[in-house]
């Protein structure tokens, strides 16, 4: 069992603290109803990439739960830099999460009580280059998750279940479809090369808006890659000539074997494609630029 590390300072509620002892009550609606919301934000050299898109996003989860937010933007930023400076890696993944607070255990929304704020961060490498140059292998399953996709609820047990299902079988994700239409992977966004264009579903209750998804857009106007949100047929996921993932955490990952199948055509087959490669090369030079 992976200990906690009892250096880490953490904030929570108003307080800076170690982490190990950080506490909240057996009563808060997070712990009995995973009540909250979250966002994870990568770090690189102690900047944080992205943290408007990401505060953003946070904002729009806690309106469509009907949590206030308790912190104004300075705040936010105040209080993740000073969590961030405290830990010993320069590359980190911070962690926010705000639930609607402590009450008696009753499923209504209780009134005017103080959210619970919570913020850590991690030690966190990037993908390393055997990754990049191999991709990853994924599996398939039906979309079994709840029908709010869109927030970023920490309600996460589908995701939880989705996930074991993908490593069970050695893989790193497990990639969902609903209907017959792809929605995303347990904890990532997903996407599809064909004929030369990126493709990804559209957003929607189904699925979570990443933060990635501007980026990328922006990135394949960049490099002159057509980008088309739409809906995806599994049929055309699985005949796709390029899969990729993106997230905080993989920041963007080829996905080159699919239900133990090679993905692609020809030469390319089981093997990471030219639209990843510039795309993944253009990633690095926004994290240059895009981090403060």
């Amino acid at each position: 069992m992976q200990a906690i590390p009892d250096n880490g300072l953490c904030y929570l509620n108003g307080v800076f603290g170690a982490l190990a002892d950080a506490r909240i009550s057996v009563l808060d609606r997070g712990f009995l109803f995973g009540d909250g919301v979250y966002e994870e934000v990568p770090v690189y050299g102690r900047r944080m990439f992205r943290f408007d898109k990401h505060m953003a996003r946070l904002g729009r989860s806690l309106q469509k739960v009907r949590i206030g937010n308790p912190l104004d933007a300075g705040q936010w930023l105040s209080h993740c830099r000073q969590v961030i400076a405290a830990q010993a890696s320069d590359d980190q993944l911070l962690y926010i999460q705000v639930t609607r607070g402590v009450a008696p255990r009753d499923p209504a929304m209780p009134l005017d009580i103080p959210p619970t704020v919570f913020i850590m961060s991690r030690a966190w490498k990037t993908p390393d280059a055997e990754l990049r140059h191999q991709g990853v292998a994924c599996i398939t399953a039906r979309d079994f998750r709840w029908e709010r996709g869109d927030i970023r609820s920490i309600s996460l047990q589908g995701s939880v279940l989705a996930r074991q299902l993908s490593a069970d079988h050695g893989a790193v994700e497990t990639i969902l479809f609903r209907d017959g239409y792809l929605t995303e992977a347990s904890a990532s966004n997903v996407w599809v090369v064909h004929e030369g264009a990126l493709l990804g579903p559209p957003p929607g209750e189904h699925r979570l808006e990443g933060v990635r998804y501007e980026l990328l857009r922006d990135l394949c106007e960049e490099e002159g890659i057509a980008f088309n949100l739409r809906p995806l047929p599994e049929v055309e996921v699985l005949a796709a000539d390029e899969l990729m993932l993106s997230s905080a955490g993989h920041e963007l990952l080829p996905v080159t074997r699919l239900d133990g199948e090679p993905v692609g055509h020809g030469a390319l087959r089981g093997k990471p494609g030219p639209v990843f490669a510039k795309l993944h090369e253009a990633y690095q030079r926004a994290k240059a630029t895009q981090s403060f």
